[in-house]
């Protein structure tokens, strides 16, 4: 039996030793950055989806080494954040101390399943030497105007205390926890994301991402081009704007609404209707953002007043509705029911007139032109028409063309204590001060009370005095968001024992930027979008050498619990590593969840497909190992199908490593074991070209394999991919499908890359073949012939 419970441990420490993947500038050699979104260290360890997407990463980084590259491939913590606070609040535990309990055991668990981590580099968020960074990279962005404070709704869980992002909260309920959410007016530092909105949107183009990830943040971000116009109030000296990104359809307009926050409402509205409105903000002021827009039950109240439309002077009510949010756009928008699916439904509701203006058989929202019932632009397509309308309102003097970004800034500030403090102070008047870099880091104080209280104010107002007080004014005591941390992380590996710079020029320059990024696709708008922002902020001002953090990016899918449901304590099915690492070994679970389907899918667990796996395992170990467990390899060539195979299983498996299609290449590796054990001998040259193959996926065994080959250095060490002969790894036959009108109609087996008389030569002599085409009852007028793969005749 393979003796893996020796095996591992051995080569785990000898790694260890001789620092095996501790990564130095070397100016001589290519270099490769494979970097994991690190993880938050929580009490409860690793689960085997997590261990997915950095076992992939280590296949690659032990791939790259094998070829030449100088990997650096690390390792840290996102350690600040919520649940260790919350655990500190049930526990009377300070997060320091089970944090640091968390990382210990996360630590132990990546090392027993032999990821080549240059654990040299190792970084922490919670550390004070990274977030003195973190901290002088928030003064940079206030200096920048970035950086600012707000009056301005939120979302407030009251049960956790704290403000969260809308990304943090699910239907409503806060996404840790699952507690209610509601809306509450609170000061908050915003960074100015949207300032950056433009270059977040271009530079996309020169990442290879996917493009359903690129697609997310496009459309988070948002981009619209339109017209920015005025329309008057009736008999006032009021007028609000309006953005549109369909100024075409400007006659089709039967209604305003604006947003219940909207500055101008209290002037809008009649006496009459005073009461109605107040009621009806106070409703909506209760509602999240999220619940606001996705609510397809309508409502609102009429304001009494009227807007006049300044193209046709028509009388518009105004209303006030939900479903229009203050912080997009303008907060009011001009209502077509006619072509809008939620104007549509409102108009239906409240009884409003409906006008169609653009011509077209289909219901709503549709059309898009042309024009009708529409003056001055009846008969234009829709650009046209947009166009004139834009000029008709720049000429009159009430609007213009314009851009709007659907992205807002980012709310920065948490009322929480395990984060970043800021490195800021107010004066006695109010005014906001920054400490100064000589100042950093601002050091998280020592507090045994760790609870916001219920009017929101943050758990460091209970701070002691002597940290609190600070150059006559007082501290912020509000802390930065677990984001801040993981913003700028990728920069600090590259460099990250440096005391005098966050991460110096000459790192950069070698190691940036991170040729190979993998992590969960739930990071698209949040995480990869804000490191994206610091990465630019930072470049502007000459701090960085790249625009872009990420040159690819990977999301790895899910790995499923054997029910096909997400992994979670509360469904009990939850596979644990080290359960199973004690029964199959390491190298097993890495295998397996390679061989389980492709890198970007979502997989569910089977028991039988980690045996199987195992036996695969056991299997090479057999074919080289006798029962006395002494090794068998021969010295002896091997045959011409044996040294063929052996060819063509490293021209494949090259292949798929390249294209990270891991399932393939392993398949590809089982294929050849099978050979191999079928000669009854192991042969020298293709037992060493399979272990080379092996190692990036099972590194235990394939090391001990090359040791016993009688190689004296690490294989882990050493560039020694092997290359493949491509005369022998050419097949010698291919299948090529013979279709008639585009229909299959047979199959023949030919010589690899035969031309198109020897396939037709072939295809002729097909029964069916040849009863088809007499039944098309003609000549054959045209071929399509594609080398090693079809022959397509059409008569």
């Amino acid at each position: 039996m393979y003796p893996f419970k020796e095996i591992e441990p051995k080569w785990q420490k000898e790694w260890a030793d001789q620092n095996v993947f501790e990564a130095k500038i070397d100016k001589s050699k290519p270099k490769y950055y494979v970097l994991d979104m690190f993880p938050y260290p929580s009490g409860s360890g690793l689960h085997v989806g997590h261990v997915e997407g950095y076992t992939a990463s280590d296949i690659v980084s032990r791939y790259k080494r094998l070829k030449g590259f100088n990997v650096l491939h690390p390792m840290g913590w996102d350690a600040f954040g919520l649940p260790a606070e919350q655990h500190a609040i049930q526990t009377g535990v300070h997060p320091a101390e089970t944090t640091k309990s968390a990382i210990s055991n996360f630590k132990r668990q990546l090392n027993m399943l032999g990821f080549s981590y240059d654990w040299s580099r190792e970084i922490s968020t919670a550390d004070p030497a990274y977030y003195k960074w973190t901290q002088w990279i928030f003064e940079i962005l206030h200096k920048k105007g970035l950086a600012y404070q707000k009056e301005m709704p939120v979302n407030w869980c009251p049960a956790l205390r704290t403000v969260l992002a809308n990304e943090e909260v699910v239907d409503g309920k806060s996404e840790r926890g699952g507690h209610p959410v509601e809306k509450r007016m609170m000061k908050q530092w915003m960074l100015k994301i949207t300032a950056y909105a433009e270059k977040l949107l271009k530079d996309l183009d020169d990442n290879d991402w996917h493009e359903r990830t690129k697609e997310g943040q496009r459309n988070w971000i948002g981009k619209s081009v339109g017209l920015k116009g005025f329309f008057q109030v009736e008999n006032s000296d009021h007028k609000f704007e309006i953005f549109t990104t369909r100024p075409d359809t400007i006659f089709g307009v039967t209604f305003m609404v604006v947003a219940p926050e909207h500055p101008l409402v209290a002037e809008l509205t009649t006496a009459n209707h005073k009461k109605t409105v107040e009621d009806y903000q106070k409703q909506a002021a209760a509602k999240l953002d999220v619940e606001r827009q996705s609510d397809t039950n309508k409502t609102g109240v009429f304001t009494g007043s009227y807007a006049i439309n300044p193209v046709n002077g028509k009388k518009i009510p105004i209303w006030i509705s939900d479903y229009v949010l203050m912080d997009y756009g303008t907060g009011a928008i001009m209502a077509v029911p006619g072509h809008d699916e939620r104007d549509f439904e409102f108009a239906k509701k409240f009884d409003l007139e409906i006008i169609r203006v653009l011509d077209g058989k289909e219901d709503l929202p549709s059309g898009d032109g042309p024009c009708v019932n529409s003056d001055f632009i009846n008969g234009l397509n829709k650009d046209d028409a947009i166009h004139k309308v834009v000029a008709w309102f720049e000429d009159k003097g009430l609007g213009e063309k314009c851009i709007q970004y659907k992205l807002r800034d980012w709310l920065f500030s948490r009322q929480r204590y395990w984060g970043e403090p800021f490195p800021v102070y107010f004066s006695e008047k109010g005014d906001v001060n920054l400490v100064g870099e000589k100042e950093l880091p601002v050091t998280l104080p020592e507090i045994s009370d760790y609870k916001p209280t219920e009017s929101g104010e943050a758990p460091l107002a209970k701070a002691p005095e002597d940290w609190l007080s600070y150059q006559g004014g007082r501290r912020e005591t509000d802390t930065m968001p677990g984001s801040a941390g993981s913003s700028w992380y990728f920069l600090r590996y590259c460099d990250p024992k440096n005391e005098e710079e966050f991460c110096s020029k000459e790192a950069q320059d070698y190691w940036m930027p991170v040729d190979l990024y993998l992590g969960g696709a739930e990071h698209t708008v949040g995480h990869l979008l804000y490191s994206r922002f610091w990465q630019k902020v930072l470049n502007d001002e000459g701090h960085t050498l790249h625009k872009e953090p990420f040159q690819r990016l990977v999301h790895q899918g899910m790995i499923l619990g054997e029910d096909g449901e997400k992994m979670s304590k509360s469904r009990g099915n939850v596979v644990n590593p080290d359960d199973v690492v004690e029964a199959y070994g390491a190298d097993a679970l890495r295998v397996y969840e390679m061989f389980m389907g492709p890198l970007e899918r979502d997989k569910p667990w089977n028991q039988n497909g980690l045996v199987g796996v195992f036996k695969f395992l056991s299997k090479i170990w057999r074919a080289t190992h006798n029962d006395k467990g002494e090794f068998v390899v021969v010295d002896e060539a091997p045959s011409d199908a044996l040294l063929k195979l052996t060819h063509q299983t490293i021209k494949k498996v090259s292949s798929d490593m390249e294209r990270l299609s891991f399932n393939t290449a392993v398949s590809q590796l089982m294929i050849l074991i099978n050979e191999i054990t079928k000669s009854g001998v192991a042969p020298r040259f293709c037992v060493e070209k399979l272990t080379v193959l092996l190692s990036p996926f099972a590194p235990h065994m394939a090391e001990e394999i090359w040791h016993k080959l009688g190689n004296k250095t690490l294989l882990s060490k050493e560039a020694c991919w092997p290359d493949f002969d491509e005369a022998l790894a050419k097949d010698d036959l291919v299948t090529i499908a013979i279709q008639v009108m585009g229909k299959v109609r047979g199959k023949i087996e030919v010589d690899a890359d035969s031309d198109q008389d020897t396939v037709m030569e072939k295809a002729m002599q097909i029964d069916n073949v040849k009863s088809r085409l007499d039944e098309a009852g003609g000549p054959i007028k045209k071929v399509i012939f594609v080398k090693n793969r079809i022959l397509n005749l059409i008569v």
